[in-house]
C-alpha cells in the first residue's frame, strides 16, 4: 500500500486551510505544517525591529539572518524567533498585512524554501499555504484548493479576530482580505494558483466538517482503496 508522506492545501486568506490542516493531520496522526506562519514570523520580526516590509533589501536580510526555529505537531506549528515562542502573535492585522509584502521578495522566498522543504522531508506531513502544491511540494501525494467568497472569509477571520479581543470591523478585515488577494495572485514570484492537479474545494457553504469529509475520502480513495470509512 502507497500512502503519501506529503498531503498539500493551498488557498487564499481566511478559507480555512489552518482548520482543516490541523484537523486532517490530527485524524491521520500525521503533523501539520503550517508555512504562511514562517513569513509572518519574519513579518513580526520586521515589525518588532521597525522595518519597513516594502524595503526589499532588508527584508531579504532579515530572512537570512532571522534565527527561526520551527516544530510541526498535530495541533499546530510552533514558530520560536530567538528562542521566543510568538506563535500567539502571528495572527495580528499589522503582521497579516506585512507577510503578504515581504512574502513576494524573492530572497525572502528562497531563504524559507529550503526550511519548508527540510521540515517536509521528515514525511508525513500535511503542508498548507499559498504555493505548497505548485512550487514548495509539487510532488506530493495529495493536494487540496481551498477557497470561499471574500465575504465568507473575511466574517471568518473577523470572528476569530474578535475571539482574540481585536476590534478591527468586518469591514476593514473584507478590504485586507481583498487587498490581500489581489497582491497574492499578481506577484511575479510563485502567485497564488491552484496546482493543476489539486482537488478544488468550496467552503463557502459547508462547514469545516464537511470539508474534512471530502478531504478523507479524497486520501482513502487515492491510497486505502477498499478499506472501510
Amino acid at each position: 500500500m502507497t500512502i503519501p508522506q506529503i498531503i498539500t492545501i493551498d488557498g487564499p486568506a481566511g478559507a480555512g486551510k489552518s482548520t482543516l490542516a490541523r484537523a486532517l493531520a490530527r485524524r491521520l496522526v500525521w503533523s501539520y505544517l503550517d508555512t504562511g506562519a514562517l513569513y509572518r514570523a519574519l513579518a513580526l520580526a520586521s515589525v518588532d525591529q521597525g522595518l519597513d516590509p516594502n524595503n526589499q533589501a532588508a527584508s531579504e536580510d532579515l530572512a537570512v539572518r532571522l534565527n527561526l526555529t520551527v516544530q510541526p505537531t498535530s495541533e499546530g506549528t510552533v514558530i520560536l524567533v530567538d528562542g521566543a515562542d510568538v506563535t500567539n502573535r502571528l495572527r495580528d492585522p499589522e503582521v497579516s498585512r506585512n507577510a503578504s509584502i515581504i512574502s513576494a521578495w524573492p530572497g525572502v522566498r528562497a531563504s524559507l524554501l529550503s526550511l519548508q522543504r527540510k521540515l517536509g522531508a521528515r514525511g508525513q506531513v500535511v503542508a498548507e499555504g499559498r504555493d505548497m502544491g505548485t512550487v514548495v511540494f509539487p510532488t506530493a501525494g495529495l493536494k487540496f484548493f481551498l477557497t470561499a467568497s471574500p465575504e465568507t472569509r473575511a466574517r471568518r477571520r473577523h470572528l476569530e479576530f474578535l475571539e482574540k479581543g481585536d476590534g478591527a470591523s468586518l469591514e476593514t478585515v473584507l478590504a485586507d482580505i481583498l487587498a490581500r488577494d489581489e497582491a497574492d495572485r499578481n506577484r511575479s514570484i510563485a502567485p497564488l494558483t491552484s496546482p493543476q492537479d489539486a482537488l478544488t474545494i468550496d467552503s463557502t457553504n459547508i462547514d469545516a466538517e464537511a470539508v474534512l469529509k471530502v478531504m478523507f475520502k479524497a486520501f482513502r480513495n487515492r491510497f486505502l482503496k477498499g478499506s472501510a470509512d
